[in-house]
């Protein structure tokens, strides 16, 4: 039997549609704009807040929907269709987690999308803290108290970085401590050593909300296309009727079975539009 044609493309930003110097490859480009020529749906799944995604979406032209900081809002438009806050008492025990193992949490709230960033004014530069410090200097707010701003904030996601090493005991601590309140994402860059936790609403997940939008817009998943690069991707991937991980994930990743395609700076998301939307022959 012949495959459902793909009526919606599903994709990661970050090590998936941008390539390591975060930029969209001309073919990767040129591979979207003739699949939405075809009436494709572009849909944007990240761990972003919805200020950066923006910026990207707007770079790809049209009206471009967007899942952000892994499914807790989802915005089509200039409409929130929805937001699922990270309870403020979860949100303070993770917090607490961390910094009780020495890591420093960077605090997300707007439960509208804001985007607000709150760390500790005395955090030691982790780089994680260097790297919001540096690019959104303007969206982070530093507190002396993180744990008592947190009363007149809505927090959005918890998020921690740093090596493995680091990050694996404070993984392993927040499933215990958080007693399934809540739902610990995590990404893994082997290439740099870098882990991101990221602690949101237990019911928050990319694969949830890329089906909220498969309902909304009549599409079902045997004609969603969905491409990602790490384990936040890995549902989203494994519900679409045709789902691939990207070349440059975690070798680990890549063991589960899922189909993968060349890495981001290989234009893996082009020859996955060029096979599978737009009909084309494999390059060399």
């Amino acid at each position: 039997m012949n495959r459902p044609r793909i009526r919606l493309l599903a994709l990661d930003i970050d090590g998936t549609l941008l390539t390591t110097d975060r930029v969209v490859s001309p073919r990767t480009r040129a591979a979207l704009d003739a699949a939405r020529a075809r009436g494709v749906r572009l849909l944007l799944v990240t761990g972003r807040r919805l200020p950066s995604a923006r910026r990207i979406a707007r770079d790809l032209g049209g009206d471009v929907p967007l899942v952000l900081h892994n499914g807790a809002l989802v915005v089509e438009g200039q409409e929130l269709l929805r937001s699922r806050p990270l309870p403020r008492a979860v949100a303070r025990r993770a917090a607490e987690v961390g910094l009780g193992l020495g890591a420093e949490p960077v605090l997300h709230c707007g439960a509208r999308g804001e985007g607000r960033l709150l760390v500790r004014a005395r955090a030691r530069p982790s780089l994680l803290l260097r790297y919001y410090l540096e690019r959104v200097r303007g969206d982070v707010r530093k507190v002396a108290d993180l744990l008592a701003a947190l009363d007149g904030e809505e927090p959005i996601q918890v998020m921690f970085g740093g090596s493995r090493e680091e990050m694996d005991p404070l993984r392993a601590a927040l499933a215990t401590h958080l007693q399934g309140q809540a739902r610990v994402e995590w990404s893994v860059y082997p290439a740099d050593d870098r882990v991101i936790l990221e602690v949101l609403e237990r019911s928050v997940g990319k694969a949830d909300a890329v089906a909220f939008l498969q309902e909304r817009w009549g599409i079902s998943a045997q004609e969603t296309l969905a491409i990602g690069d790490n384990w936040n991707d890995r549902e989203m991937i494994a519900r679409a009727g045709t789902g691939f991980v990207m070349g440059n994930a975690d070798p680990e990743l890549r063991r589960l079975g899922l189909p993968v395609l060349p890495s981001n700076d290989e234009d893996g998301v082009a020859l996955a539009l060029e096979t599978h939307v737009l009909g084309k022959e494999k390059r060399g």
